[in-house]
């Protein structure tokens, strides 16, 4: 199987290399957009063009790389008109162009368990395994950099200085707007809302529902540790009054909270089903090798012809509506939490 690149920074080279060790599969081209920067790329590496023609010609995988909505939108379509099959750890497209990738989705063509918490598999588990339950609820921690970042205020730095460290180590962006507003852990809940509960969720009903983690400080984090709490950003999914809301916001959570016992520099998922109980599933939710470990998968079962995948048919219906119980035979429902609000405007 011929297998093109989108996109081969830190990740695709990871992912180009892992993928040398499997005869079922040929990487044979690469698109990048500069030839002159030196790639790790292994021991067979790629040929690499700047032209997307060429990258895309006669490719039986496509796997995009490339980061943003627009341009890989646009090539994937492609790729896909071409009859390949697709990978993508592309979450800000997945969730604001599902008039697009839904219909990948939908029809299998698409694998993207890289695009929320890197190689933990929670895509999958959701897709698959958690589905003979209904959902209730799932609440996650989907964000590295946020995460990195409280723990830097919980040790006493300040947040600018906290922010400048993360950048430094690779952590966080230049420009790091996406994640500590909310966006990306809002794109990654966007993806798996859809996966458990809400096939057809527009971006737009999840944008107003985030706020990110600006105005959080040591000393506010100090205070709430005297009280037995830990600050988090979490991702969440539940039904109240016989609809599904979304959201996205730092909440203050018990000491004891599984979000909070998982460590620090771990990201989880909180998922709560009628007929499975409270799972929890945590791992590394960044990182290039982690990310390449699951878009490695995703390339060798499109070259084994299974599909990926799939968003649930018809949405779930709320637990108010449908009856199901949150009985303590699964424990108890996660107790309401305390939304930390942002600072009054002087």
């Amino acid at each position: 199987m011929r297998v093109a690149f989108l996109g081969a920074g830190t990740v695709g080279a990871a992912a180009i290399r892992l993928l040398q060790r499997w005869p079922q599969v040929c990487v044979t081209k690469a698109l990048v957009r500069d030839l002159a920067v030196p790639r790790s790329l292994g021991a067979s590496p790629p040929d690499l063009s700047a032209d997307p023609e060429e990258v895309l010609a006669d490719a039986d995988i496509v796997v995009e790389l490339m980061g943003g909505v627009k341009a890989p939108t646009r090539l994937m379509q492609r790729a896909a008109a071409a009859g390949a099959r697709l990978v993508s750890a592309n979450k800000a497209a997945l969730a604001e162009r599902w008039d697009v990738w839904g219909a990948w989705a939908r029809s299998g063509r698409l694998g993207f368990e890289a695009a929320v918490m890197a190689g933990t598999p929670v895509v999958a588990a959701v897709a698959h395994t958690l589905r003979g339950s209904r959902p209730l609820a799932l609440h996650g921690l989907l964000n590295g950099t946020c995460g990195y970042l409280i723990e830097r205020l919980e040790l006493g730095d300040g947040f600018e200085a906290a922010l400048a460290e993360a950048q430094r180590l690779g952590y966080a962006e230049a420009d790091p707007s996406l994640d500590i507003d909310g966006i990306d852990a809002a794109h990654k809940l966007t993806v798996l809302a859809r996966l458990c509960a809400l096939p057809e969720l527009d971006w737009e009903e999840v944008r107003p529902a985030v706020r990110g983690i600006r105005g959080l400080s040591p000393e506010r984090l100090a205070a709430l540790e005297r009280r037995g709490l830990r600050a988090r950003l979490v991702a969440s999914l539940w039904s109240e009054a016989g609809r599904w809301r979304v959201a996205v916001r730092p909440l203050a959570l018990p000491a004891d909270h599984p979000l909070v016992t998982v460590g620090r520099g771990r990201n989880a998922l909180l998922y709560h089903g009628d007929a499975v109980g409270t799972v929890l599933i945590a791992g590394a939710g960044a990182g290039a090798e982690a990310t390449a470990s699951a878009v490695v998968a995703d390339v060798l079962e499109a070259a084994a012809g299974r599909p990926g995948p799939q968003p649930v048919e018809l949405a779930a219906l709320p637990a108010e509506v449908s009856g199901a119980s949150h009985g303590a035979s699964h424990g108890e429902p996660l107790e309401p939490l305390e939304p930390l609000e942002p600072p009054a405007t002087p």
